[in-house]
């Protein structure tokens, strides 16, 4: 995912995707953590709840990505759990 630079007045600053935004429950004004790396700059949510994700929106995320649903897709075609009484 890619986000482009902006000028915001003598600043610059980044639009970040409504999936993100979504995702992570980040609001307008809410703050956000900036860590310096060697490969880069990670940018997080502030705060720790807005990182936890519900099960419902896990697995919508899990079930969108295309690897995930290829990985997955016999699943439906086995019966039983493989215990035989």
């Amino acid at each position: 995912m890619k986000a482009q630079l902006v000028k915001i007045g003598n600043s610059r600053g980044i639009r970040l995707p409504q999936k993100l935004l979504t995702l992570y429950r980040i609001n307008e004004g809410d703050e956000l953590e900036l860590e310096e790396r060697r490969d880069g700059i990670l940018l997080r949510p502030g705060r720790a709840d807005s990182m936890k994700l519900s099960f419902e929106a896990s697995y919508r995320e899990m079930i969108a990505e295309p690897a995930e649903h290829d990985e997955w897709s016999d699943w439906d075609s086995v019966s039983g759990d493989g215990l035989h009484a």
